[in-house]
């Protein structure tokens, strides 16, 4: 089986396909190398890939549909798994377009290629971001997404939308997870993780927002992969998981709306938010270091706490997080010192 990958240079999609390639499938691999962070990481991730003969590299922007089209016409992928996409909530406040370019017309992009290409699943990457300031926790899929705080956010929600519309339209599988904080090594120097660790290497201050007064259900990339790759792989190749391809998060008798049953998404985290300054004292241990920290006021997208039910995942695929915070950021920075990474 073929497999495409888009984004396979970012940190997921790199975790996603060198686990694709370990169990034996071809994989395509679709990347633009853009300059978001330093292109040297990513170069560094796709040489770890290129090294296996069954991965096959295309340099390509999946926003430009004609390109796509052509490219699936071409490598004709069984299943999809979609993680290019534009990150970050503050970045999306000043670059706006970006989001818009990256996010909608691309998604719309690979839509339009499954459709047009048969694919039997498409797995695109969805955000815990959705659910805005949730007041209600554990953030189950049924809730209330209908107010994002960011334009990032916004965008993920619009992916959401627009897979369950071309599944009802064209009969196209897609199975759209909500990732929850995800770190590890081989990460994104622009998330919280790498710029903590770094600024306690280095003795620079780090930025802690609304005073440290925020939780996250951060999730160790491994976990992360573990679901990923068997909601791609395992969840529909028999009728018995097929069946329950039906969104969890069924309209009610007296909503007149039909139950969906091809297009459904998925929290994948871990069901334990840790507050950011836990996150920053296990780091101080693990390095040997204090950390200068500087309380900074609220910053706007951020939402204050995350936290991912994972009961539709455990029901659907058997997931549960296997990594706890500590033994995930021990691992961390190990790699973190070990690796000479691009600064």
């Amino acid at each position: 089986m073929t497999i495409l990958v888009t984004g396979s240079a970012g940190f997921i999609g790199f975790h996603a396909a060198n686990r694709l390639l370990e169990e034996g499938y071809e994989v395509v691999g679709v990347d633009n190398l853009n300059a978001y962070y330093d292109p040297a990481l990513k170069a560094a991730r796709l040489a770890h890939l290129q090294v296996c003969p069954r991965f096959h590299f295309q340099h390509a922007h999946v926003e430009r549909g004609s390109d796509m089209l052509d490219l699936f016409q071409r490598v004709k992928p069984a299943r999809v798994l979609h993680l290019a996409a534009q990150p970050g909530v503050r970045y999306s406040i000043d670059n706006p377009w970006a989001y818009a370019k990256a996010n909608l017309d691309g998604f719309l992009s690979i839509l339009e290629a499954c459709r047009a290409g048969a694919v039997e699943h498409l797995v695109y990457a969805s955000s815990s971001s959705v659910y805005g300031d949730s007041a209600t926790i554990p953030f189950q899929e049924e809730d209330d997404t209908n107010h994002p705080l960011s334009l990032y956010a916004a965008t993920k929600k619009s992916n959401e939308l627009m897979a369950h519309s071309y599944s009802h339209l064209y009969g196209l599988r897609a199975t759209g997870l909500r990732y929850f904080t995800v770190y590890g090594p081989w990460g994104r120097p622009d998330m919280s993780i790498w710029r903590f660790t770094q600024a306690i290497e280095t003795g620079a201050p780090i930025s802690i927002f609304n005073h440290g007064n925020m939780t996250r259900d951060f999730t160790y990339i491994d976990d992360i992969i573990d679901g990923t790759v068997a909601a791609l792989c395992n969840y529909s190749l028999s009728g018995k998981t097929e069946s329950s391809l039906v969104d969890s998060a069924e309209a009610s008798s007296d909503s007149g709306r039909e139950t969906d049953t091809l297009s459904t998404v998925f929290n994948i985290g871990g069901q334990n938010p840790e507050p950011i300054m836990r996150v920053v004292a296990i780091l101080e241990e693990l390095l040997g270091k204090d950390a200068r920290c500087e309380f900074l006021p609220h910053q706007p997208g951020d939402v204050l706490q995350t936290c991912a039910d994972l009961g539709k995942i455990r029901q659907a695929i058997g997931y549960e997080r296997k990594v706890t915070l500590e033994e995930g950021l021990e691992r961390w920075v190990k790699w973190f010192k070990h690796y000479s990474v691009p600064q």
